[in-house]
C-alpha cells in the first residue's frame, strides 16, 4: 500500500496478513522498500510463528529481488507472484490492508 504525507512525499507500508485467520502479522512503513527490507521484516514473522508453504506477492520488485528470492529458498518457501494487473488475485490484503499474504 502507498500514501502520500501533507507535503507530498510518498511512503509505502509492507502488510503481512495470514489470510486463514485475517490476523495482521507485520506492518512496515518507510519512504521505501527493498527487498532487503522485506526480507528483515518477514524474518521475525517466520521465527515466530514458523514458516508457511507459500506467501502470496505482487509483481513489486521488492518482491522478485534476489534477496527475497533467497531469502524464500533458505525457510522453503514459495512465493507465489499474482498476475501483474489483476490485484482480486490477492483481494483480501489488496481491499483491507498456513499463507501469508503480503502487499507493498
Amino acid at each position: 500500500m502507498s500514501a502520500r504525507v501533507t507535503d507530498g512525499r510518498w511512503f509505502r507500508i509492507l502488510t503481512v496478513v495470514d489470510q486463514f485467520t485475517r490476523e495482521c502479522l507485520c506492518l512496515v512503513a518507510d519512504h521505501s522498500l527493498s527487498g532487503e527490507k522485506v526480507a528483515q521484516a518477514l524474518e521475525p514473522v517466520v521465527q515466530g510463528r514458523g514458516a508457511p508453504q507459500a506467501i502470496t506477492v505482487d509483481n513489486g520488485s521488492e518482491f522478485a529481488s534476489r534477496v527475497v528470492a533467497a531469502w524464500a529458498y533458505r525457510h522453503g518457501i514459495h512465493l507465489d507472484f499474482t498476475r501483474p494487473g489483476r490485484p482480486v488475485e490477492n483481494g483480501f490484503i489488496e481491499v483491507s490492508t498456513g499463507v501469508y499474504g503480503t502487499s507493498v
